[in-house]
């Protein structure tokens, strides 16, 4: 049962019923992977044991892959306006958590040696878990995405110095005990040579990167492209990445940081977006394994022993780091909503801890019961991150995300027969219709950026809140004869539909809804017509597919009005079912039914029909 292939099982079962759960909750895909983890780890159903770590380190490729990929998005004109968050936001953050940390050590007792050591390993985040979260929620183009991004690279930089500053703590270099295989991994092979010959070596090496990038392997991609042999691509794209990073850790740079610089080199390249659809899978499936190989480490004996202190030692690191994290954002003039998301996603220890705190042990400056209890708190803090960056994207961004753009409100110095809340892509049309009839509109909209866009094209649209009764009174509301809601919330539509009942109950009120739910939701709100805002544009475009399969225009218009009235009975007739899933579905299944027998009688009626009135002039 320790074969590779029950291994392979293993933890691939854990993911694919795990992450789908994790994300059907809300909780994202990385807090799935991590409690798969710990469910098949040696401490739940025991199905992985020590082996994990090594799998551990073999899963940190993903995060290479991870980095290279981000690299591709980011021409580099863009990482050179990036230069000052790196450097400066960057800086402050590692330099400042290693000092706070080290002198908390150091006031605990500890030697300055070990509070330094564990300052600077434990200013570190974890790359893996805080990109793949920005990734997966669309945040990484953000204001604190990218600041926290910047963060993250610095942080990859500056493994390389603190690798060479904990073998000096020691007070000797390459003399303890398994050292050679902590350089190994971290790539130091290039130690024993004068540090002028180093730094020529590592200057070479980035230069080859960059000067190959640039120049020799577009056209290798190029001459491989032409064979049509997708495989073969694949295959050299992971080769570039691989000796990338055996090249980075030969001469004792990070890999990731090479291979970062390699996909910043090839943002131009043609071949871009090829490279990243062959390697996303690749990296996707490594980086779920590392994460599910944290969980699955996570000593939970060490754990019961200590509670407490692991307890107090995990929430003392994400609280200092966290209020470091805010007062630098503040100070790098992050709105609010923004630098909650930077400090939350960067509060916690990260994986290079488990490589740094190794290194140190085996060079004797931190002892082994103190590294144990402090990557055990690392992993913990890793493991709640998830946690932190839900608590602030349901929590705090509603409230800050808003407090940040809103602005005033209007002072609305008109009134129309006509309000519309909403003017995007939806209100746009129903407004354009209205004002090329003469017909008056007063237009409300919250989203500032759409507003400054939409007066640019002459419209006036004053900015608000349409839930706010004041505004709705400012508006006109108690002299219209029609609110037209078409706002993208679909809670807030309903929200605004109760309200405009309850304060104006003579008011018609006209609502776009998204599916049949928000229908029956408007429908008990109140709300006198309601249209779901792709039916009408699905309709057709359906229409159209039958056309082109051979059916003629009249058959197809008629199909399709046909299906438009028998839908719309169907939706008011299930009305009464809503709040009953079962009902609901065994009701819509037998209109389902319907639907088809009256389309199949209607074409046999109409079948010997000659009814050319649909058709264009000379297409039959």
């Amino acid at each position: 049962m320790d074969s590779f292939l029950f291994q392979a099982f293993i933890y691939l079962l854990a993911a694919v019923v795990s992450v789908p759960i994790a994300k059907r909750l809300g909780l994202g895909s990385v807090l799935g992977y991590l409690f798969a983890g710990i469910i098949i780890g040696p401490y739940v159903l025991k199905f992985v044991g020590v082996e994990s770590e090594a799998v551990l380190h073999f899963a940190e490729f993903g995060v290479v892959m991870m980095l290279f990929l981000i690299g591709l998005e980011l021409r580099p004109e863009l990482l050179w306006r990036l230069r000052g968050p790196i450097l400066g936001l960057g800086g402050l953050q590692v330099a400042i958590s290693a000092v706070v940390i080290f002198l908390i050590g150091y006031i605990f007792g500890f030697t300055w040696k070990v509070s330094l050591a564990v300052g600077l390993i434990l200013a570190l985040s974890s790359t893996a878990i805080v990109l793949q979260t920005l990734n997966e929620k669309g945040l990484i183009k953000t204001q604190g995405g990218q600041a926290s991004f910047s963060v993250l690279l610095f942080q990859d930089i500056a493994v390389i110095p603190i690798l060479a500053v904990l073998p000096l703590l020691a007070g000797s270099i390459l003399a303890e005990p398994g050292h050679a295989e902590a350089a190994h991994h971290a790539g130091f092979s290039i130690e024993a040579l004068p540090g002028w010959q180093q730094a020529i070596i590592v200057a070479l090496v980035i230069a080859t990167i960059i000067i190959a990038g640039r120049f020799l392997v577009r056209y290798v991609f190029r001459f491989i492209a032409e064979t049509r042999l997708r495989e073969v691509f694949t295959a050299f794209a992971l080769f570039l990445i691989i000796g990338i990073a055996l090249a980075m850790q030969i001469v004792g740079l990070s890999a990731a940081l090479g291979t970062f610089l390699a996909g910043v080199v090839l943002a131009d390249s043609e071949y871009r977006h090829e490279l990243e659809t062959d390697i996303e899978p690749f990296k996707g499936l490594l980086l779920g394994l590392f994460f599910i190989s944290v969980g699955a480490s996570i000593d939970f004996n060490l754990f019961s022993k200590e509670p407490y202190l692991i307890f107090g030692l995990v929430a003392a690191l994400m609280v200092i780091k966290l209020v470091i994290l805010l007062v630098l954002g503040y100070l790098f003039k992050l709105t609010r909503s923004q630098n909650f998301l930077f400090a939350f996603s960067l509060a916690q220890g990260g994986e290079f801890a488990f490589v740094l705190f190794s290194f140190a042990t085996q060079n004797s400056v931190i002892p082994y019961e103190i590294a144990d209890t402090l990557i055990l708190a690392v992993a913990l803090s890793m493991a709640l991150t998830p946690v932190l960056m839900i608590i602030n994207e349901k929590l705090l961004q509603p409230k800050f995300s808003t407090l940040d753009q809103r602005p005033e409100t209007d002072a609305i110095d008109e009134k129309n027969p006509v309000i519309i809340a909403g003017f995007g892509r939806f209100g746009q049309i129903v407004g354009r219709l209205l004002h090329a009839n003469n017909i008056g509109t007063t237009i409300l909209d919250s989203k500032p950026s759409q507003i400054d866009m939409v007066r640019r094209f002459g419209y006036k649209v004053f900015y608000g809140d349409a839930s706010r009764l004041d505004l709705l009174h400012s508006a006109g509301a108690g002299e219209a004869k029609l609110f037209i809601l078409t706002i993208d919330d679909k809670d807030k539509t309903i929200e605004i539909a109760k309200t405009l009942k309850m304060h104006y109950p003579n008011l018609k009120i006209l609502a776009r809804a998204y599916d049949r739910r928000t229908v029956y939701e408007l429908m008990d709100a109140g709300v006198d017509i309601i249209e779901r805002d792709t039916f009408v544009s699905a309709l057709e475009l359906g229409a159209s597919a039958l056309k082109e399969l051979g059916f003629r225009s009249y058959q197809a218009n008629r199909a399709a009005l046909t299906f438009k009235h028998h839908d719309e009975k169907s939706l008011i007739d299930l009305h009464k079912h809503f709040g009953d899933d079962e009902a609901l579905l065994t009701e819509t299944r037998l209109k389902n039914q319907d639907l088809i027998e009256l389309l199949s009688s209607d074409e046999e009626e109409k079948k010997e029909s000659m009814d050319h009135s649909w058709e264009r002039p000379g297409s039959v």
